[in-house]
């Protein structure tokens, strides 16, 4: 039967609701930006270039092969767009229904092992935490592996949670075990870390191995079904694989697809992992994001403790293997030199499901009423600070930041935002208080997102996605002018809506400047350059040139030829500004 086919009217209307407020808030904004960096230009790019060039296998950047990571979040956006024929909508679209698609999940889970009001809970805790809707809000590769290895855990848990069975393996769920262990394949090829949702057989193994009650046992036979589950999560892997390594292998004539190749597979997998380049904490780096980030979710630790402690003593698995699973990927990460906080993404949905079976004894709490309210007032009072600091101060930090943003007014329509998100919060814990704090968290929380996606999203998208300063650019090229590209971000070429030549984009800067100098040299009087300002040393005449501005933190230039030193080229030392650009690719 369906997830609503016994349901009462009243479950009924709190799903949906639930599912309206859900769409509601991981929709707020969709279709008022395009994409900002540093990710979501280079696979919006990517994702364009499909569509045009007919060429989905290989996704490129430019000129150039991308190979930083698998092709699915590009297919679904390029997909998205054949669909909806609208970049602005297009490439926003996967998160969207990834996070929703997550929701639903945990929902489901929540509903089958404790009951419905349980399965609101999870999803619910779910959508109040704040980086889930704040990357499901963002056009990255996390919503959608987040959804994937969501999608195998509950498909290994509607399997290993089963009752048990006579003996021959009959009352497990083996379609939904290999329905798992195929979106963790799927997983994989989306960014390599799928694998993690198979590691949700480690606390199953140790359960069964202890004779815990709630969890599947097979029977002696059965042995050949578990296999059958790694062959699904490795068809899942070859849909793309194997015909990448196979066209790949038709142009081996080319070297720059067996740099391609070994670049996916191994250096942006398990050498990255082991010896990472970038982003290098300790390992005590994902408690505050356990904290802080997943707030207000994360008010419920307290309460749940003592709670899960009890539960294991009981031997209830149901909440070992979500936890254990949690622990694991925690474990996984932290181990790695390299951290980011959206790596332990994945691990949100399962500590949601973890906390929901104790929401509804934890809300009347005092404590924890108390604590929620006291999150909205710092919350409210934060906002307030800042935007009547901002508006009344005339401080030199602020003018700049809007400056750097070309906002208008100094942007106080940004700051007037800030202020009335502040007095919306602040009222609704004033009037709510105590006994109805839950209320003033999801009150205030929905109150942050549509004040974000609906104001300050318009606001700040001219210069975040440089479609201000790509519109400038077009202004300056007569009919029949041709722009070349030098130390360029991925944003402005996708923002540029009109063909351009790049010089590669990890080419060394001084080797892009001196290519572009002999295209250029080809035909002078239609050919510009458009340029990053620590690219052109000192070869360029600032008096010739035309001054872009400022944008994305980047000083930008472009000039045709007359505006050359003569003899001038930068040496390998103006390289040094990219080891510290911003937008370099994390």
């Amino acid at each position: 039967m369906s997830a609503l086919s016994q349901a009462t009217p009243q479950e009924r209307r709190r799903f949906w609701l639930l599912l309206l407020i859900a769409l509601v808030i991981l929709g707020a904004g969709i279709g008022l930006r395009d994409p900002w960096p540093s990710d979501e230009p280079r696979f919006t790019l990517a994702a364009k270039q499909m569509v045009e060039s007919g060429d989905w296998l290989f996704p490129h950047r430019g000129s150039e092969l991308y190979a930083d990571k698998p092709p699915m979040l590009m297919w679904a956006e390029a997909a998205s767009f054949e669909l909806v024929r609208w970049w602005r909508l297009a490439f926003m679209l996967p998160s969207l229904l990834a996070g929703l698609g997550t929701l639903l999940l945990v929902y489901d889970l929540g509903r089958r092992l404790w009951g419905r009001r349980t399965g609101l809970y999870a999803a619910g805790g779910l959508l109040l935490a704040f980086q889930f809707v704040y990357q499901s809000q963002r056009a990255q590769i996390d919503p959608l592996v987040v959804f994937f290895i969501t999608a195998a855990n509950w498909g290994l848990l509607r399997h290993l949670l089963a009752p048990p069975d006579s003996g021959d393996g009959a009352g497990a769920n083996w379609p939904l075990y290999w329905f798992g262990c195929f979106c963790a394949g799927l997983g994989v090829i989306t960014k390599g870390v799928g694998f993690l949702a198979l590691l949700m057989l480690i606390p199953y193994a140790w359960a069964a191995w202890r004779g815990w009650d709630g969890v599947a046992r097979p029977g002696r036979g059965a042995w050949w079904r578990w296999l059958l589950g790694l062959a699904a999560a490795l068809a899942a892997i070859a849909l793309w694989l194997l015909p990448m390594l196979l066209a790949a292998h038709a142009r081996d004539g080319n070297p720059a697809y067996a740099a391609y190749v070994n670049d996916i597979l191994f250096h942006q997998t398990a050498k990255r992992y082991a010896h990472a380049w970038h982003h290098i904490h300790a390992w005590w780096y994902y408690i505050p994001i356990l904290l802080f980030s997943w707030l207000p979710l994360s008010l419920l630790y307290p309460g749940c403790l003592p709670r899960w402690w009890r539960r294991l003593q009981a031997r209830d698995a149901r909440v070992l293997l979500p936890l254990g699973w949690v622990l694991l990927v925690l474990l996984f990460f932290s181990a790695s030199p390299g951290k980011r906080d959206v790596y332990i993404l994945p691990a949100l949905p399962m500590l949601a499901l973890a906390c929901a079976p104790f929401v509804d004894e934890l809300l009347p709490k005092r404590w924890l009423r108390v604590a929620g309210l006291a999150f909205i007032a710092v919350l409210g009072a934060a906002m307030l600070a800042l935007g009547g600091w901002a508006l009344l101060a005339h401080a030199p930090k602020v003018a700049q930041f809007a400056a750097d943003r070309a906002l208008a007014d100094g942007g106080a329509a940004l700051w007037w935002m800030c202020v009335l998100l502040g007095i919306v919060q602040l009222a609704l814990v004033a009037a709510l208080r105590v006994r109805r704090a839950t209320w003033a968290v999801c009150g205030g929380m929905a109150a942050l997102w549509l004040a974000w996606g609906c104001w300050a999203v318009p606001l700040l998208n001219p210069s975040s996605s440089s479609s201000a300063l790509m519109t400038e650019v077009r202004s300056h090229l007569a009919p029949g002018d041709q722009l070349g590209l030098v130390a360029w971000t991925e944003q402005n070429l996708l923002m540029l809506e009109r063909p351009a030549t790049d010089f590669g984009f990890k080419v060394p800067w001084h080797i892009q400047f001196a290519r572009a100098v002999q295209w250029q040299a080809q035909a002078p009087a239609t050919r510009w350059l458009f340029v990053q300002q620590p690219a052109m040393g000192d070869c360029v005449d600032r008096a010739k040139a035309i001054s872009l501005g400022h944008a994305n933190q980047r000083d930008w230039w472009m000039f045709k030829a007359d505006a050359l030193v003569p003899g001038c080229l930068p040496g390998a030392r103006v390289d040094e500004a990219a080891d510290d650009d911003p937008g370099a690719e994390p």
